[in-house]
């Protein structure tokens, strides 16, 4: 999964391969864990229907606590997910989520999985999986997101615009940092508006 994005068009297949991958995730997700339960979700630009995005499912399993690394490892090395490490010490996203505007960064570590598909007629070329605590602010953000981009045809088609522009801009990168880092200004503009939509519906 190295190199920078490559953005395609959206396609229906992805809903069904993800849920096919959280079946996967949570049949495996070991009990022995001491995570307590754990649950599984679609997010990223792959569950948002109509939008272009990277070919790799982004799925988020949330958890009470994180478990130990090696015990995940082993149950889901069948699955053909490993630990990702990140090309740089600070990568984000990996080990902690940048946190999101006034959350508390405790929160924030995780745990990060990669695999390929390897059906070779697959939707996708690959899952990408997020352990996050259930109190994690930005567990909640990536929900809240997702379905605001869902619901606001304006505002998906921005965020397409801009996918398209930085992936253009670091299609010659080693790796996805800097294309992550430069959404955040957006995602943090879409905080905002979502914060917006809240306080309005508020009686």
């Amino acid at each position: 999964m190295g190199g920078g994005p490559r953005i395609v068009e959206y396609d229906e297949r992805w809903p069904a391969s993800a849920e096919i991958w959280s079946r996967r995730l949570i049949d495996a997700f070991p009990e022995s864990a001491g995570a307590g339960r754990a649950e599984c979700v679609h997010v990223g630009s792959t569950a948002v229907p109509g939008l272009a995005a990277k070919p790799f499912l982004d799925l988020q399993v949330t958890v009470d606590a994180l478990p130990a690394e090696a015990t995940l490892t082993a149950a889901w090395a069948p699955l053909g997910l490993a630990r990702a490490r990140g090309s740089r010490p600070d990568s984000p996203g990996v080990s902690f989520d940048i946190p999101r505007p006034g959350s508390d960064p405790r929160f924030h570590e995780k745990l990060l999985f990669v695999g390929e598909e390897p059906a070779a007629d697959a939707a996708v070329e690959g899952v990408i999986v997020h352990v996050r605590l259930r109190e994690s602010a930005f567990a909640a953000f990536v929900l809240s997101f997702r379905d605001w981009l869902r619901g606001d045809h304006e505002a998906r088609a921005e965020y397409e615009a801009l996918k398209r522009e930085l992936a253009e801009e670091y299609a010659s990168a080693a790796d996805y940092d800097d294309y992550t880092r430069a959404k955040t200004a957006f995602m943090d503009r879409a905080q905002a508006a979502m914060d917006g939509e809240t306080a309005r519906r508020r009686p």
